[in-house]
Parts: structure tokens; sequence; C-alpha cells
């Protein structure tokens, strides 16, 4: 798959790229990232990609003619016969979910439109962007790290970046938050006293401690989402098991 970046700083992303576990999807070319520095599609001298916002206001706007062209240089690079989506990066837009960068991460990838300022010409906005995504309800600066969000959660679902069973417990994958985790050394010392690993995790009963984790699950859901439990038993995902997990709590 190919993600196109349509950006006024490039630099922000190489370093991720080149880093950390995700690299190898990127390296391999499984998530294949092209950098547009917005710039670089200017006319005039000083390169100029802003202006004033007619009706006034605080702020500058970014500019339709650039984004334009350099659009078009994509389209004309990638040869698609069928033109990806544009996903702009918005507080306006759809959260991203698991279940979204799922979807990118089967796909053929997009041209992520990552904005500054104010905003971005709407006119630009309404004849191409058809995906507007968010990171939450708050206000980022611009569009890069959104973008970079996404592209570190499809790179981490492609086949051989993660072993085979990690994504597949991660929160969010079965519709619940992952539950706690725990390793050496078996008891923690500390000025509170000794803490030691729960006991099922070292008893070697794999359907128990399989158990254990997905009562954990359950509980933390529970506690700190409970719009997750509801969705799940709407979507017929808790089994009879679980929901004795879940009364035992009062849920």
């Amino acid at each position: 798959m190919r993600f196109d970046v349509i950006t006024l700083f490039p630099e922000l992303f190489a370093p991720h790229l080149a880093n950390g576990i995700t690299r190898r999807a990127f390296e391999s070319g499984q998530v294949d990232v092209h950098l547009w520095p917005l710039r670089d599609h200017a006319e005039d001298a000083y390169r100029r990609v802003d202006d004033r916002p007619y009706g006034g206001g605080p702020g500058m706007v970014m500019l339709a003619e650039p984004l334009e062209r350099a659009l078009a240089a994509v389209r004309a690079d990638r040869g698609d016969t069928q033109a990806v989506p544009v996903v702009h990066f918005t507080p306006t837009g759809q959260r991203i979910t698991q279940a979204v960068v799922e979807a990118f991460a089967g796909g053929p990838g997009a041209v992520l439109l990552c904005g500054r300022y104010e905003g971005i010409d709407q006119r630009f906005l309404d004849r191409h962007v058809r995906c507007e995504l968010s990171l939450g309800d708050f206000v980022l600066s611009g569009g890069e790290l959104p973008a970079l969000a996404l592209l570190d959660a499809v790179a981490r679902l492609q086949p051989g970046v993660l072993s085979a069973p990690s994504h597949q417990q991660d929160s969010f994958s079965d519709g619940l938050l992952e539950g706690p985790h725990y390793s050496r050394p078996e008891v923690l010392s500390t000025d509170e006293g000794p803490l030691p690993v729960p006991a099922v995790l070292l008893s070697g009963h794999h359907a128990e401690i399989a158990r254990w984790r997905r009562d954990q699950s359950l509980r933390l859901t529970a506690q700190r989402r409970p719009d997750l439990i509801a969705a799940a038993r709407a979507a017929g995902r808790l089994s009879e098991q679980d929901e004795r997990t879940l009364r035992s709590i009062g849920i």
C-alpha cells in the first residue's frame, strides 16, 4: 500500500519512518510513504501557501491553488486508475479507531492531507476530500501528528512487523481494553513491601491464564470505558463466562 503525505513539514516524518519496530513495514515497502512538501507547489517567489481569510478573523488559511497542484502531482505519480481517498485530519472528522486503522491496513493506501494554520480553503476540501479523521476532541497545530499516528497504527498490522499474536491481543482488537502485564522480577521489592506477580501467571495452566487475562480485560474496560462493554454486549461478543465476571463486579 502507498501513502502520499502533503505537508509543510516533511522533516517531521523521517525520524519516525526510520526508527522503532514499525520501520520494518516502511523499509520493506509494505507501507510505502511518499512525502510531498507543499511549498514546492507554490508559484510565487515567496513560496506562499497561505493568506488572510476572507471576511476577516484571526490566523491564515491554506490556499487552494498550491494544494490543487500538489494533489495533481501525487495522482500523476501514483498512476492509479482509481484515485485513493484524500484524508483530511480535522477536529470535525471521524475519530480514529482500531476499526478505521484495520480498514486502511487492508486497503491500497491514501493521500494524507496535513493542514496548518486556521484551516484549508473549503473549496479544495469540497472538491477532493471524502474522508475526515480526528485523533480526539482537542486541537493540534497541524495534521502531521495524526498522520504519523495513522501510519504507525497501520504499519504495525502488516505481516512480519510484530510477532504473530501481538496485535491480536491489543486493546480494541476484540472491542475491549487490554489487561495488565508483568515481567521479572517475580517479586518486586518496594518501600511499601514486596509486590509479587499474580500467582496464576506462574501456574503454567494456559487455560486459567487466558481466563484471568480475559477477566482483567473485562474489569478494566468496565471501569474505564463502560461504553465498550455496552457495544460488546450489543454485538454479542460476550460469553456467559464474561457476563458472570461482569455481574461479579456489579456490571
